[in-house]
């Protein structure tokens, strides 16, 4: 009923009159025109907007990634600071300089330790909080800083590091060159809120503060350093470089990174119209409000200085947890827009030339017998657009309407191929991210490892030339009592002894020099088993071995590889002294040789019965100075990986508490060198 009415009112305008009164292929072409019209505004209008969405949706997801990575690079440079600043507090000559306010002790090292590990300032204050030395201002001291909240947390005993804000009148205590770095004048910038005043005065800093404790433990002092970020730009620019690796489109920067004191720039890589960097500019109104008042992170669009980025923003909170700034990480919006716009323009042509041929198809199909054939196309275009790309269309006309058909009949099967690669190429885009994720947390734990065992090299260098030559001057003069005395002498004994430790600390010192210095190794090809076997020879009759079974399983299908002996057999050991170590009551030490399941390497495993290993600690086994034995130093697995990573090896661990611990080395085997054992 409807219908009729809806029929009826057509038929009494002249438009109604008109359109029934013209052919059928006229009618049949116009409708075809509106329908198509029609549908391909909505597609466009719908497609354009999807498609934006999908586009963006990706940008954003990659940007929160990337924010995740400038945060590792920001930490990174923070537990630096604070390894350093927690591994002078244990110097003894530090904490007797403290006790005896030795000034011009704690100026000389400290101020080498600043400038050797670039600190912009490394201070001392006493137990009150009194300052009594700052290495970047000498002249500056006596002040009371108990008020700092870092400092104070120092001298209740904590480890503490974080970002602080600094005032200008305590910036000029450290250094007045700190103070005029820190000091910013504001440039307006578009689309930000409007501002008080036309500077920044203060300074942010990255920071770490420890106790000073004496012998008996009692809290004499706290030491505490760190670095001004304001104008240092070494933490955004390391982020360029390891996220966006200097990528330019149309000759500008695509990746950027900022730092902001509030919601001034202070360390950015961001430029201004005439290139400089666009530090003193201010942060978009938008993104004050969500991060800086409501304390929200923010991934969107956002316009940094001169241009619309995918950016990502969070808070930068201080050891209070307040917010005292924003870290930010942010892609030139253009790329993506240009290439939405040019997926958009391809489609558009597509969808034309799909209109133009249609309707050239239509203008000579009015007849019934093509609507049969267009029902079926009608089916197949239903079934392919619910998912069924097998469908084809079965029509053996030879006409137009049978090519047309064929055509799609190609169209579906070039669609179900271009589909199978989309969907295999998404699943080896997966993989690939993966594999350069994993890739990248492998060099980020080797740089890192790498820059432990440097540190100690710099500071056992500094160790062995310091005492070498007091230890030179006390053995020769031993030497010199003991011509003058003879056997007999009550004296003798004391001076023979005194010559032996002397002679024996020296050769500590050669040790620790030719460990600073890193010698490469002298490679020769070696049989391991031979190496162990020896190593075994040297240890088994020593008295911590006495109640240790040692097992060997030694695999006779390895090759000889090049190694080099002595520093081998260093590692094999310091692994067995280990094992003696981790079973004071006794137990079993197997020793197992074999090839890897890819015969590509050598793996050796050195499994005990004894007390195992807590899980928190097996990742700072190698870290220099980590120990959990009363008279250990800490140095033993440290220089055991660095001369496993000398010859482009690794080392595993498994432990389990109370059951024992699998050391396992694997050395990389020479395909065209390798040399087979003598059987």
């Amino acid at each position: 009923m409807k219908m009729n009415k809806i029929l009826s009112k057509l038929s009494s305008s002249k438009l109604a009159s008109k359109f029934l009164d013209m052919s059928l292929r006229s009618k049949f072409l116009l409708s075809f025109i509106v329908v198509i019209l029609l549908g391909a505004l909505l597609t466009l209008t719908f497609g354009t907007r999807l498609e934006h969405q999908t586009i963006i949706s990706l940008a954003q997801q990659k940007v929160r990634h990337d924010l995740s990575s400038a945060w590792m690079v920001y930490n990174e440079k923070l537990n630096r600071i604070k390894d350093i600043i927690q591994l002078n507090t244990s110097r003894e000559s530090i904490i007797n300089a403290v006790k005896l306010n030795e000034r011009d002790i704690l100026l000389q090292y400290l101020g080498r330790i600043r400038e050797m590990f670039e600190l912009d300032f490394l201070s001392v204050t006493d137990q009150r909080g009194h300052v009594l030395i700052r290495t970047s201002h000498p002249e500056s001291w006596g002040d009371d800083l108990s008020h700092d909240s870092m400092v104070k947390k120092a001298l209740e005993g904590k480890i503490i590091e974080g970002t602080q804000i600094i005032s200008r009148e305590d910036l000029i205590k450290e250094s007045r060159h700190l103070a005029e770095k820190a000091f910013i004048n504001i440039i307006p910038t578009p689309k930000t809120d409007p501002r008080k005043s036309d500077s920044e005065e203060k300074g942010m800093v990255i920071k770490s503060a420890a106790p000073i404790r004496d012998d008996g433990g009692r809290i004499i002092g706290a030491i505490y350093g760190g670095i001004l970020l304001n104008r240092n730009n070494d933490i955004v620019d390391r982020v360029k470089e390891i996220v966006f690796k200097d990528e330019k489109y149309k000759g500008r920067e695509i990746g950027t990174a900022t730092i902001f004191q509030g919601d001034v720039r202070i360390s950015t890589n961001v430029e201004t119209e005439d290139g400089t960097r666009a530090v003193g500019t201010l942060v978009s109104q938008e993104v004050n409000q969500a991060v800086l008042q409501q304390g929200n992170s923010w991934i969107h669009r956002a316009f940094v200085v001169n241009d619309w980025y995918i950016s990502a923003y969070e808070p930068i909170k201080d050891i209070e947890n307040n917010i005292i700034g924003i870290l930010y990480v942010g892609m030139l919006e253009k790329p993506y827009i240009d290439l939405r716009n040019k997926v958009m323009l391809t489609f558009t042509g597509i969808a034309f030339l799909c209109v133009v041929l249609l309707l050239a198809m239509m203008s000579f199909t009015t007849s019934t017998i093509i609507m049969h054939p267009l029902k079926k196309m009608l089916l197949a275009t239903q079934k392919i657009a619910q998912g069924d790309l097998s469908h084809k269309v079965e029509i053996d006309l030879q006409d137009e309407v049978g090519l047309l058909a064929q055509s799609f009949n190609q169209m579906t099967e070039n669609l179900k191929k271009a589909n199978n690669k989309l969907l295999l190429w998404g699943r080896t885009l997966e993989k690939r991210v993966e594999e350069r994720t994993k890739e990248l947390q492998n060099t980020q734990d080797s740089l890192i490892q790498s820059e432990k065992l440097a540190s100690l090299g710099k500071m056992a260098a500094g160790v062995a030339h310091e005492i070498n030559n007091p230890l030179t001057s006390i053995l020769i003069n031993t030497h010199l009592m003991l011509e003058k005395v003879d056997d007999k002498h009550a004296f003798f004994e004391s001076l023979d002894l005194i010559a032996e430790e002397t002679s024996r600390c020296s050769q500590i010192v050669k040790g620790l020099l030719e460990f600073s210095r890193q010698n490469p190794p002298q490679k020769s090809y070696v049989d391991v088993n031979d190496i162990l076997s020896q190593t075994v020879e040297l240890v088994q009759n020593q008295i911590s071995f006495h109640n240790i079974k040692i097992v060997k399983i030694f695999s006779t299908e390895i090759p000889l590889i090049k190694l080099d002996k002595d520093k081998v057999k260093q590692v094999f050991l310091n692994m067995m002294m280990n094992a003696s170590d981790a079973m004071p009551k006794g137990g079993t030490l197997t020793i197992k040789t074999n090839l890897t399941k890819e015969k590509n390497y050598v793996e050796i495993l050195f499994t005990d019965t004894g007390i195992g290993i807590p899980k928190e600690n097996i990742h700072k086994l190698f870290d220099p100075f980590f120990t959990t034995k009363s008279s250990g130093t800490g140095l033993g697995l440290a220089v055991s990986y660095g001369i496993i990573k000398q010859h482009q090896g690794n080392i595993n661990i498994e432990s389990e508490p109370g059951k024992g611990s699998v050391f396992m080395i694997n050395f990389p085997i020479d395909d065209k060198n390798a040399q087979r054992r003598s059987v």
